[in-house]
């Protein structure tokens, strides 16, 4: 699609925005119900399609994208009125008889870049968003997920109003393009490196952007005494590395923390878990494409991170299949230690004690989000205060990002700006205030001409000293003239 030809697509959409038809509730209901209906009605296409690009299972697929994204639509459409209705502001008493408000208002026509991990569920999961706020938006699906992509510009059209939401398909420079125009608000998700494109090119038009990124999330394995914690620890580890896209997720385990006199039963009881969940490769997605297959190849050409291999290790280049594989203790310095793995790769790091993982986690970068499998009080308190991430979830893998209620963003390199449920309507929203004043009471003594008991008045008001105010205004306190009569 040429430059013309965008221009035209994205004025089309600011005209349909300025002429305000996307203000209304109305508008805003009917649009995620024809969400929810193309969800529900076409789930045999997208779990195929997802299928295609990925090698989803179909559970799996209606676990992390379809059926997420109907959960997600449900609770918009349960909570739009209450989201879209003015918030009440407290005031402090000396604004009486003034009343303030917070109004969400649409921001404009906002540009949506998935990902291709989750190629239908990011695309869609920040749509939601920017409708339930009221915005236009033009969608660009990841070009690295074909099927998903043609699916979504095919059959969005038909459900949505296509003036307003559109979907644009391309490569990398059709993206590019698309950062050249003016958005009121850049929806980014994937890898560091585009985020600073996406960033950089936002600052021409000083466009607000929030950026999905990943980064090495680390899981911290406690001891557990309990054999049934254990085992379920095991289970919830394995699922948050390889159950979800085959570990090509920013919020997937990235690598693992543990005590060195622990680290040989983990490795048995992972393996053990390996083979009762994922003996089956078709219950495992594969490796999006060549490119990606062959990174992941290269992080274990190193030898000394090849000699760290305690499991797995074995690839199916035709079938662009990596098996779950462990390694204990590569080098810290390789570049499966210092890069995102996103796949299915699984480094273990063993610390003389399981606190030193608070030190190891704060020498690097900030982490979209940091796992910790305790029992622990101590150790979590000080995982919650003294490391910075996104999220930090306890004794359990990915369950945040099925929460409604839970923000789910970065911080630092790992990205900025949050979304998810009512996180998403403020994430597309301006939240502004509003005041209302009558004319029945005024305050002369915030005017001038200056003096010292108007400045006394000035100093109670802005103390909270609402007592002092009042004598001080009858004239039953005395005056303190700490400045000399040439100050007034």
């Amino acid at each position: 699609m040429w430059d013309l030809e965008l221009d035209s697509v994205v004025a089309e959409a600011r005209t349909a925005f300025e002429s305000g038809k996307t203000r209304g509730f109305e508008w805003r209901k009917s649009q995620l119900e024809a969400l929810l209906r193309l969800l529900q009605e076409k789930e045999d296409e997208m779990c195929k399609v997802l299928e295609q690009d990925l090698g989803k299972h179909r559970v799996e697929a209606y676990r992390d994208e379809v059926g997420a994204l109907i959960k997600t639509l449900d609770n918009a459409l349960l909570n739009l009125k209450k989201w879209m209705s003015p918030e009440p502001v407290s005031l402090p008493l000396i604004a009486f008889p003034t009343v303030a408000e917070i109004v969400s208002e649409p921001l404009g026509v906002v540009l949506v870049f998935s990902s291709w991990n989750f190629p239908l569920g990011i695309a869609l999961e920040p749509l939601i968003g920017a409708i339930a706020s009221g915005n236009a938006a033009v969608l660009k699906p990841s070009e690295l997920a074909p099927a998903t992509s043609d699916l979504l510009a095919s059959e969005v059209p038909k459900y949505l109003d296509s003036e307003t939401i559109k979907v644009i398909q391309g490569g990398p420079q059709v993206a590019e393009q698309l950062l050249e125009l003016k958005w009121d608000k850049i929806f980014f998700t994937g890898s560091a490196r585009v985020g600073h494109i996406v960033m950089t090119a936002a600052a021409k038009h000083l466009t607000p952007v929030t950026l999905e990124l990943g980064g090495k999330c680390p899981a911290i394995f406690d001891s557990l005494k309990s054999p049934r914690d254990k085992k379920v620890a095991i289970e919830r580890v394995a699922g948050g590395k390889w159950g979800s896209c085959l570990g090509q997720a920013c919020i997937g385990i990235d690598y693992l923390l543990v005590e060195e006199k622990y680290a040989a039963t983990l490795v048995e009881l992972l393996k053990e878990v390996i083979k009762e969940f994922f003996s089956n490769s078709e219950h495992l997605a594969r490796i999006v494409n060549k490119h990606h297959f062959q990174r992941l190849c290269d992080l274990l050409q190193d030898q000394s991170v090849a000699d760290s291999i305690v499991h797995g290790g074995s690839v199916n280049p035709e079938k662009l299949f990596i098996e779950p594989t462990i390694l204990l203790d590569p080098p810290l310095d390789a570049e499966i230690m210092t890069e995102e793995i996103f796949g299915p790769l699984l480094p273990i790091i063993t610390l003389k004690k399981i606190e030193d993982s608070v030190k190891f986690i704060r020498a690097r970068p900030k982490p979209l989000v940091i796992y910790g499998f305790t029992n622990d009080e101590k150790l979590r308190k000080r995982i919650i205060e003294e490391t910075s991430s996104g999220c930090i979830v306890f004794n359990d893998a990915l369950i945040q990002y099925m929460c409604e209620t839970i923000p789910f963003g970065g911080v630092g390199q790992s990205g900025f700006g949050q979304y998810h449920g009512k996180f998403s309507f403020d994430n597309f929203s301006n939240r502004k205030p509003v005041a209302r004043r009558s004319f029945i009471l005024e305050l002369s003594f915030r005017y001038p001409p200056w003096n010292a008991k108007k400045f006394q008045l000035i100093r109670h008001i802005l103390h909270f000293d609402y007592f002092g105010f009042v004598l001080c205004l009858l004239g039953l306190k005395r005056q303190n003239y700490r400045f000399s009569v040439e100050c007034w």
